[in-house]
């Protein structure tokens, strides 16, 4: 039976400083994986680190803000100079996601959001999806959102830098799959976390239109992160994982 184990292994989660790219990285690690945990915050991603190691397993913080594209190239290199020459699990989870109507988006906000929410997974990959098929085998893990498959008002900056995301999910599952790489998709539904936390009761106003009718918690998207990141899911290739309590069932 294929396992959900990740001894061995290197992996590298962005945004991984709180939510669901720090229980995401806690998760991993937890199986076995060595993590590279990055995001613009050092205090908290080293608290995150520090964490992890009280609990026997093994991290790395690197700062870096993503929304560069010369920044994302030095954190590719520092997570394989990390992992002794590998990265084996990419997660891109970093994003920023303002909530605010299509007129009020200044020209920063439209950059800003395409630069972390896509660029920066683009050149990622770019980066180190060569050297897992050189080696045969890895797993990239995209994080999108239910706002790119459900036209809601306000999100139409971030639901369409996701859209973007799911198409390059699929793009590269056909480019990299051939060589070994699996490249899949979760797509979390409304979440419970800091980032969230100034959505206020919108946040369960949208929860409550899902069959489960509560915002999850961000242990339970990281869960369907580690594992399309293991081998158990070793035959599940180029998908768009709906983690979202239903919402998109019935949307």
């Amino acid at each position: 039976m294929a396992s959900l184990e990740l001894t061995g292994r290197v992996a590298l989660v962005t945004g991984a400083t709180s939510g669901i790219g720090a229980a995401t990285a806690a998760l991993l690690a937890q199986r076995g994986a060595r993590v590279v945990v990055t995001g613009r915050d050092s205090a908290r991603g080293e608290s995150v680190v520090a964490a992890i190691r009280a609990r026997g397993g093994r991290a790395d913080f690197v700062a870096a803000d993503l929304r560069e594209a010369h920044a994302v190239r030095q954190l590719a290199r520092q997570a394989l100079d990390l992992g002794g020459g590998r990265v084996d699990i990419l997660v891109n989870n970093a994003g920023i996601y303002p909530f605010a109507f299509t007129e009020r988006a200044s020209e920063t906000e439209v950059d800003d959001v395409y630069a972390l929410n896509m660029e920066a997974p683009f050149h990622l990959v770019a980066e180190l999806a060569p050297g897992m098929a050189e080696r045969g085998g890895g797993a990239i893990v995209n994080v999108s959102t239910i706002a790119a498959a459900c036209g809601v008002a306000g999100l139409a900056l971030y639901g369409s830098s996701k859209a973007a995301v799911e198409l390059m999910t699929k793009a590269w599952a056909a480019e990299y799959g051939p060589r070994g790489v699996r490249v899949n998709a979760v797509r979390p539904g409304a979440v419970r976390t800091e980032g969230t936390a100034g959505m206020g009761e919108f946040l369960d106003v949208l929860a409550a239109q899902a069959p489960v009718g509560r915002p999850a918690e961000p242990e339970e998207i990281a869960e369907a992160i580690a594992y399309l990141a293991s081998d158990a899911a070793s035959f599940v290739q180029g998908v768009l994982l709906p983690v979202d309590g239903g919402r998109t069932a019935v949307c």
